[in-house]
């Protein structure tokens, strides 16, 4: 699942989850003369993988060693009042997390060699959460992609391809829906759901994210009805086709089917599609570990050209101003962004990495994806571009389960406007300029 989403498997890292290599956690200890660091990790699917890999690093080398924190966000965030920061933190890159390189808290990394491997693409992505000027002050770790989950042995049998305009899609739909097959498996009780797949890749598919955001970022406290953007004015037709989707072309029983049911039910072919990310392939191979499938971004206009994949920052790597173990961090950064390690990192996560050498992941599940974020259409989920204080993931489910788009969407407007009013939302280019405002997730 991803970990811009609110889901219960990113966020349940807590002090009962706590590992650690090597002893203590003041980050200032020595073990045989070797200078120690604390690293903070919560990403819980990959800590066997990062303790492993932190292992390898303290045996090979005696100057530095690494002690590994997965205790969570929270943990972080109270280290940082208490003036004892982790030496370095490679976490779910969020507005949480955004906050600490808002307000400069975190040291710049633009001259390390990890900075320079990364692609120059993905900062834009970077910067729609904020950034502090003149430094480069979170680096993209683990990149994850999520577009439409299809069953090929569905497609094959009806001889279907794979649609890449809206068109297209309703003729695949109404295929299968003649066939007797649900087009879609939707499961609209969880409500992240419906907010990081429905949701976003509606949204995604039709408008430049970058831009919607920035422009409502402009219009801060003036959007409503009038604004020349709005939630209300700019999703209205996404909303109104991913209606037409949930309402026409899904199982019968969305509205009380959560993630598990629908994990289970599309391992046993109940519908041909089902809108979820890479971390739903373990669970659905659970059940049917030889079922073949692929993955390919929604089309929501006519146009291919509009195609793109949701991505988000699944870990972004940050070295606080407040450690006392700046260089020694550094070392341990430079080893995590070493071509062997971090690339095998996201081969074991189904994660696309960040760097500019890095080789197109080898699974075909999610080969379908590879030429978009190759080519860089890719776009941010429109979910996690809010302040937490919205409550997007409810919104998102409520329209779902048959509210009016357009009060919601109002809602929404009324929402931002808000906030706004209270603390302006920082806007992409403002960012990389350094004019960047406290936001108020």
């Amino acid at each position: 699942m991803s970990p811009n989403t609110p889901s219960p498997v990113r966020f349940v890292a807590g002090a009962a989850a706590l590992v650690l290599v090597g002893a203590g956690l003041a980050g200032c200890s020595t073990a045989g003369g070797a200078e120690t660091i604390r690293f903070t990790f919560n990403k819980r699917e990959a800590i066997g993988f990062m303790t492993d890999l932190v292992a390898q690093f303290n045996s090979s080398q005696s100057d530095v060693r690494v002690e590994i924190d997965t205790s969570g966000p929270d943990v972080i965030s109270a280290s940082f009042v208490r003036g004892n920061p982790p030496d370095l933190i490679l976490g779910n890159y969020n507005y949480e997390i955004a906050r600490f390189v808002q307000r400069c808290t975190l040291s710049d990394l633009s001259d390390t060699d990890a900075a320079a491997s990364v692609r120059d693409d993905l900062q834009p992505l970077m910067d729609q959460y904020g950034s502090c000027e003149g430094r480069t002050s979170a680096l993209p770790y683990s990149v994850m992609a999520a577009s439409v989950i299809y069953n090929k042995e569905i497609f094959d049998a009806q001889g279907l391809e794979v649609p890449q305009t809206w068109d297209e899609l309703i003729a695949v739909c109404d295929q299968l829906k003649e066939a007797g097959i649900d087009p879609f498996y939707a499961t609209f009780k969880d409500d992240w759901t419906v907010g990081q797949g429905w949701y976003d890749y509606s949204v995604g598919g039709s408008l430049d994210t970058i831009e919607f955001f920035d422009a409502m970022a402009d219009e801060g406290a003036s959007v409503g009805p009038d604004s020349p953007v709005s939630f209300e004015q700019d999703f209205a037709e996404p909303m109104d086709r991913m209606m037409q989707l949930a309402n026409d072309y899904t199982n019968e029983d969305a509205a009380s089917r959560g993630y598990g049911d629908g994990n289970l039910a599309f391992s046993k072919g109940e519908a041909a599609m089902y809108m979820q990310g890479p971390w739903a392939f373990s669970e659905i191979a659970k059940t049917a570990p030889d079922l073949e499938l692929g993955t390919f971004p929604l089309p929501m206009t006519d146009d291919p050209d509009d195609l793109g994949v949701r991505v988000n920052m699944d870990l972004g790597a940050m070295i606080p101003e407040g450690s006392k173990h700046q260089e020694a961090a550094r070392e341990f950064l430079e080893y995590l962004y070493l071509p062997e390690n971090i690339e095998a990192y996201n081969a074991s996560q189904l994660g696309f990495t960040p760097t500019t050498d890095a080789p197109a992941p080898d699974d075909p599940r999610i080969e379908g994806m590879i030429e978009y974020y190759e080519n860089g259409q890719i776009y941010q989920g429109p979910s996690v571009l809010v302040p937490k204080t919205i409550p997007v993931m409810n919104y998102a489910q409520a329209m779902a389960l048959g509210a009016s788009t357009t009060s919601t969407l109002r809602t929404m407007d009324a929402d931002w406007a808000r906030i706004a009013f209270r603390a302006p939302i920082p806007k992409t280019d403002d960012a990389a300029s350094g004019e960047t405002e406290e936001s108020a997730p």
